[in-house]
């Protein structure tokens, strides 16, 4: 008798909240390529189309992109509906989708309630409406003899460590860890699990300017014990092993992805 790879994700579907670049991308290539079928959701058309072009070279599960602004609830519906209309469920859903709180020396004394509203707007606000979404499908299979659901947001080491000129990302980063240990508890009834993820400094769009500095680059650079800065494909493996059946008594926890950096 052949015994199926537990890391074979074949007939797994997984949504990506910004899964056209970055760490999203680096999570839709992995378990695309472990066999789970991936629906990136993005904003940028473009982006979008190309980001499922380099998915699908690699090989392995279906990858479709849907448009999706997290700051539109009605356009995460639509996507939601799109996604089942195409694949029939899903089984995880990686809420990857943010933006950074970086505005120059901008301090916590200066910053207007308006910088506040828009960065949780899309850092705490969006993530939740995606969950939701995810969390009713999930729950509404578990009723029905079917249970189990992955959910993963992408904090930040931001969300533990002082982060100077920066506290309003650093705090939607920490309300992210707060919420997914609580809807960890709340959902593990119907099989669904709960973690977050918190990257460190890795090459990105996003930290495309703090990688050009070489100040950044010297004095942070010395600080990551494994001597270099974080790719988004560091992150491919954490994605397909909290997909597949091997991390389903995983929940509630904070997976750090930093190369050391945080406990040196």
């Amino acid at each position: 008798m052949t015994v199926k790879n537990p890391f074979d994700l074949t007939g797994k579907v997984a949504v990506v909240t910004g899964g056209n670049g970055g760490i999203g991308l680096g999570m839709v290539k992995t378990m695309a390529q472990a066999g789970a079928s991936v629906a990136i959701w993005g904003r940028n058309p473009e982006k979008n189309e190309k980001a499922v072009a380099e998915a699908v070279a690699l090989g392995g599960g279906e990858v479709a992109a849907f448009p999706v602004d997290v700051l539109d609830p009605a356009s995460q519906d639509q996507a939601m509906a799109d996604t089942l209309k195409k694949f029939g469920r899903v089984d995880g859903l990686y809420a990857n989708s943010g933006v950074s709180g970086s505005s120059g020396r901008t301090g916590f004394l200066d910053r207007t309630d308006q910088e506040w509203r828009d960065l949780f707007a899309v850092n705490l606000d969006g993530v939740v409406k995606s969950f939701r979404l995810a969390g009713d499908h999930m729950v509404e299979r578990a009723k029905n003899g079917d249970p189990g659901g992955r959910l993963i947001a992408t904090s930040s080491v931001a969300s533990v460590d002082g982060a100077a000129f920066n506290e309003h990302y650093g705090a939607s980063k920490a309300a992210l860890n707060g919420m997914m240990r609580a809807i960890a508890v709340e959902l593990a009834r119907y099989g669904i699990t709960a973690n977050n993820i918190l990257p460190g400094y890795i090459v990105t769009d996003m930290t495309a300017k703090a990688m050009s500095n070489d100040k950044f680059l010297t004095n942070v650079g010395k600080r990551i014990p494994v001597r270099r800065f974080g790719q988004p494909e560091d992150f491919g493996g954490l994605a397909a092993y909290l997909l597949s059946d091997l991390s389903s008594y995983h929940t509630g926890q904070t997976f750090t992805i930093d190369g050391g950096y945080t406990i040196f």
